[in-house]
């Protein structure tokens, strides 16, 4: 099985990449160059090919995935700066990029007549209520740009094709790239008192395991939309920074037991550009209805993370 991955230079398509080469498959990396050239974590994805592809360019897109001639595509580019992207500015280069630039994607699948995987966000609810988003749900009423863009690179990949894998994920932390856990564990060498949000809830992702999950998927044909984060239960951010730091403090960095974590309501941490979702609860059982291995609980994730990074 050959498999072109978008958007190596990320978090989850670098782990992608890496997975599929731990299974023996032929994995060919694709990202803006520019962007792809400035990786600095060796491990397979810098030996294994790669071809730049600008994904909001037609035309380039088709010459890559002819020439590639690739049994699946798993689409990992896409714009995540939520809060930039509400810039009139960058609105364009959003939409080129999450919605454009999937539709470019899905319609060479078409033709060519292979599998793609396309990640998605809660982002395409509203996010209200408590009740767990089902995988299925057509109750879309995206928040900001970025939910927008990537509910129209969803509706680009459904409405074009039949064989197609939806997974909508949240929270996403990985190795190559920022997230949030990295952001506490540097907030926490110079700041004594933190306060995060409280009244957002959901469930974090942890990308090394997304893409075993993924690649578990395009070895079936068991198409269709799915919600994919780590097991463990609902949580806060609030409650994820606590574990954050009580795992770091328990691995022996001692120096994160003088901060102070504070919960505050969205409200009070203040306006951001982008409107956030308080219920990101994803509901991940038509994973087990159709076979796959459920995510590890996101507490053993954190603590495999950690052992994982240099902080």
């Amino acid at each position: 099985m050959k498999v072109l991955v978008t958007g190596v230079a990320g978090q989850l398509g670098h782990d992608v990449m890496n997975e599929l080469a731990k299974r023996g498959y032929e994995g060919i990396g694709s990202d803006i160059k520019e962007v792809y050239s400035g990786i600095q974590d060796g491990t397979a994805v810098t030996t294994m090919p790669y071809v730049p592809m600008d994904i909001t360019d037609k035309a380039s897109v088709e010459s890559v995935l002819k020439s590639v001639g690739a049994d699946v595509v798993v689409h990992c580019a896409a714009w995540t700066a939520v809060d930039l992207a509400e810039d009139e500015d960058k609105k364009p280069i959003v939409k080129a990029v999450n919605a454009t630039g999937t539709e470019n994607i899905a319609l060479v699948c078409k033709e060519l007549d292979c599998k793609l995987v396309y990640i998605s966000t809660d982002y395409v609810f509203d996010g209200q209520g408590t009740k767990p988003w089902l995988p299925d749900c057509k109750d879309y009423k995206p928040l900001n740009v970025y939910g927008e863009t990537k509910l129209a690179g969803e509706l680009a990949v459904s409405e074009n094709l039949e064989k197609y894998f939806i997974v909508r994920i949240a929270w996403v932390f990985g190795k190559n790239g920022k997230n949030f856990i990295k952001t506490m564990l540097n907030l926490g060498k110079t700041h004594d008192t933190l306060t995060v949000v409280s009244d957002q809830i959901g469930t974090p992702t942890y990308t090394l395991d997304l893409a075993k999950l993924l690649v578990d998927m395009i070895e079936t044909d068991k198409y269709g939309y799915y919600h994919a984060t780590n097991e463990g239960g609902y949580i806060s951010w609030y409650d994820f920074t606590k574990e954050i730091f009580r795992q770091a403090i328990e691995a022996g960095h001692e120096e994160y037991a003088k901060v102070t974590v504070k919960p505050v309501t969205t409200a009070e941490y203040g306006a951001s550009k982008a409107k956030r979702p308080f219920n990101s609860r994803l509901d991940k059982s038509k994973l087990v209805e159709n076979g796959f291995q459920p995510l590890p609980t996101w507490q053993d994730a954190i603590k495999r993370y950690l052992q994982e990074i240099e902080f």
